[in-house]
């Protein structure tokens, strides 16, 4: 017969698990963008779309999904979402290749948005402090470069 793992065990994994913990605070992160964002009837996953794409540097469906670290499945539903919201158009290009482009209600509705982010982000940042969230900042970079890295 199998035993469970010790609660010390389980309590040591809870603290201590990278993935646990960036994904609790990821979403508690997502929900106070999105609850500061809402008025303008967008979520922080499509204001970082329409940032990426008023950048001008992105110029496919594919890039832009490499750009945000978002699976293409996902970066196509909250495209067609904004598409639909009138902020985003989607062309074909070559190929088979998708271009996804602001519109001006798209550009509009992002230079509203950026108070909006600044401001939750000048809270949050208060929050934990500015050295705080640069070496935070600066952790996430490491596991992301040494997580790619180990993928190539």
């Amino acid at each position: 017969m199998t035993t469970a793992p010790d609660k010390a065990t389980l309590t040591r994994i809870a603290r201590s698990c990278i993935c646990f913990q960036t994904r609790m605070t990821a979403h508690a992160i997502t929900r106070a963008y999105n609850r500061v964002l809402a008025p303008l009837g967008i979520e922080v996953t499509q204001f970082n779309i329409l940032a990426a794409l008023a950048s001008g540097e992105i110029c496919s469906v594919t890039a832009l999904s490499d750009a945000l670290a978002l699976d293409r499945t996902t970066m196509t539903r909250n495209l067609k979402r904004l598409e639909a919201s009138g902020l985003v158009s989607v062309v074909s290009g070559p190929g088979r290749a998708m271009r996804p482009a602001l519109t001006e209600t798209g550009i509009g509705r992002l230079s509203a948005a950026i108070p909006l982010w600044e401001a939750e982000h000048a809270r949050m940042e208060g929050a934990v402090g500015a050295a705080l969230w640069h070496d935070t900042r600066e952790g996430l970079r490491a596991i992301r470069k040494t997580l790619k890295a180990r993928e190539a």
